[in-house]
């Protein structure tokens, strides 16, 4: 029997009970789902995990101001250290670094210091709170960040105290929804109302909803960005704030950043009296126990999958058993007219397969379906993977050779006398 016919034989075989086909595909269809779901909430998370790094970067080190909002605890701080996170700060890192790398290191090792508050800011009719950064000019260059018209704020801006700003791509957009804000001003009110003029907007960045926990992410599409010491000398920080909201430090050798940031802390904690008035984060840690969550995550997934496509085995094969039941006389019929026991197998075997290979594509169908409507429904990122939907196939084409075995080889030792007298 040549292939083509072996496959229509099977396909006939499927057709005349095509109730009883389909319900035993089900588990064989909810199986291949649940591992293409599964594989593609965990392929989304882990590249959102290493867009979010990446964006964070894999060598810096995040200092984050990390004072109690009220209590004892942060009267306590206040009568120590009220101005919390410093420029002295950042300075101190810095120097530090000069002195336990080489010589050259000053020219790497970049400390940028920013203070981010969530402001009342208007422009051209609109007025809306948005997130303001003051930081220094080497921020842009930390992240990446790019202008699609105008410039970035510079040294000399910094040093000169001008009130320029720059706009995200959304800030642009909600503010100046018409025109070009170049040379326009926005007012940003932080107790008194200063004036800033536009110098320049940011590309649009691609950000994803979710975040690692423990990493504190901001959508620069939505900043607007101004010079730090403008800032400072312009709106000084009230009595109960900190003068900075995070210190990044970007190190030019990330296998050594755990020792770096040994060094941070133990230098900051000394500066601060050794207050718990900062927070010290690597990234990269962060990663690495992300992944072992989301491992853990992909073994319990897989676990129930598994357990899916096992019950969709079982039913397959007392499907086929109940099959080489009903079909005995048919089996002894064929046997009488020539038909070989290596036949008999494959006609069986080729069933349970075809009907394995069939729930695993209608799973892959419903996989994919389902991992759409998880991002779109939940915002929760996805992504299907190649790799997930051949292994899904190829698990579920195996099952049907496992559990259509036993069934195939019981209808091919069958006695053909006895089978052309059953009832």
């Amino acid at each position: 029997m040549i292939n083509s016919e072996l496959i229509r034989s099977a396909w006939d075989g499927l057709q005349s009970h095509k109730l009883r086909s389909g319900l035993t595909a089900l588990g064989i269809i909810f199986g291949v789902a649940a591992v293409i779901g599964m594989a593609s909430i965990g392929e989304g998370a882990r590249r959102m995990a290493l867009e979010q790094i990446e964006r964070m970067g894999v060598g810096n080190i995040l200092v984050n101001d990390d004072r109690p909002e009220d209590g004892e605890q942060l009267q306590t701080i206040l009568e120590k250290n009220p101005s919390g996170l410093t420029t002295s700060d950042a300075d101190a890192i810095g120097a530090v670094f000069r002195e336990v790398n080489s010589s050259n290191s000053e020219e790497q090792i970049k400390t940028v210091p920013l203070k981010s508050d969530e402001l009342m800011v208007s422009g051209f009719g609109k007025r809306m709170k948005i997130n303001v950064v003051a930081t220094t000019p080497e921020y842009f260059d930390l992240y990446g960040l790019e202008t699609s018209s105008g410039r970035q704020f510079q040294w000399r801006d910094e040093t000169d105290y001008r009130r320029v700003c720059v706009l995200g791509w959304e800030a642009r957009r909600k503010l100046f929804p018409l025109i070009d804000p170049l040379g326009k001003q926005v007012r940003i009110h932080n107790g008194a109302r200063q004036v800033y003029t536009v110098v320049g907007v940011l590309d649009r960045r691609n950000v994803s909803g979710s975040e690692i926990e423990g990493l504190d992410l901001r959508d620069e599409n939505l900043d607007i960005y101004i010079p730090l010491q403008t800032q400072l000398k312009r709106e000084p920080p009230r009595a109960s704030e900190s003068v900075l909201s995070q210190i990044i430090v970007q190190i030019p050798v990330p296998d050594q950043i755990g020792s770096f940031a040994r060094i941070i802390e133990k230098m900051l904690t000394r500066r601060h009296r050794s207050l718990n008035d900062f927070k010290v984060i690597i990234p990269e840690q962060l990663l690495k126990q992300h992944k072992e969550t989301q491992r853990i995550f992909n073994i319990v997934m897989g676990t129930i999958a598994s357990i899916s496509l096992l019950v969709g085995g079982i039913g397959i094969m007392n499907i086929m058993l109940a099959s080489v039941l009903e079909r005995t006389r048919e089996i002894g019929i064929r046997r009488a007219v020539g038909a070989t026991e290596s036949d008999i197998a494959r006609q069986f075997l080729s069933e349970a397969v075809l009907l394995s290979i069939l729930g695993g594509i209608i799973g892959v169908i419903v996989g994919i379906t389902l991992a759409f409507g998880i991002t779109l429904y939940a915002e929760w990122e996805t992504a299907v993977s190649l790799w997930a939907i051949l292994v899904a196939v190829g698990v579920s084409a195996g099952v049907g050779i496992i559990f259509g075995y036993i069934p195939a080889r019981k209808a091919a030792k069958m006695d053909p006398i006895t089978a052309l007298r059953f009832e």
